[in-house]
């Protein structure tokens, strides 16, 4: 049996195996356990703006790919979610190597700043939204691996008797609302106020 024919038969396996390498990834280069290249002050600004533009362009393919369905354009729907699947794909290489090679930021909101009176508000704010994109994004990660490997492994015309309607619907709730957060976290940190290292 191929790897197709074995994820068609079992999905759900597959999937957490996928999560498992995920989450072992992640947690390998925020306690350096994964041996990532070091970076510059300069390079972890830069993969910061990449991380941006990444997760904008995956969000925007992500709404496209659900806008093509509801047009009843499968093809266009599975393309354009594939390329939001290849975008964070991407995401996650830049993201692990910026934590496991650099350094993380922490917001600074100074007095002159947009409400900078209220400045403890925003940061409890900015914190609550950077916590709820973080939960989302370690939550949506075996129901997207789920939705894609459905996607994968079925025929267009099976795919509607899967799960994969279900979970793709909550797959593209979760992901977007975590990507939308990680977007305007990023703009609070690095374009309306400050940031310093942490």
């Amino acid at each position: 049996m191929d790897l197709r024919g074995y994820a068609y038969e079992h999905p759900r396996r597959v999937t957490a195996v996928l999560s498992v390498i995920g989450y072992a990834l992640v947690a390998g280069a925020f306690s350096g356990v994964l041996p990532v290249p070091g970076l510059t002050d300069a390079q972890v600004v830069l993969f910061s703006d990449l991380i941006a533009v990444i997760n904008t362009l995956a969000l925007s393919a992500l709404l496209y790919g659900v806008y093509r369905i509801k047009q009843g354009d499968v093809r266009q729907h599975r393309t354009a979610m594939l390329t939001a699947f290849a975008l964070i794909m991407v995401f996650l290489v830049v993201y692990l190597w910026k934590v496991g090679g650099g350094f993380e930021k922490e917001i600074v909101i100074q007095q002159g700043h947009l409400l900078g009176n209220y400045a403890g508000t925003i940061r409890i704010l900015y914190l609550l939204m950077l916590a709820i994109h973080i939960l989302l994004s370690a939550l949506a990660v075996p129901v997207v691996l789920h939705a894609v490997i459905l996607g994968l492994s079925h025929p267009v015309d099976e795919l509607s008797q899967t799960s994969h309607p279900r979970v793709g619907r909550i797959a593209v709730a979760a992901w977007s609302l975590s990507l939308f957060l990680g977007i305007v976290t990023y703009w609070l940190l690095n374009h309306v106020y400050a940031w310093a290292p942490r």
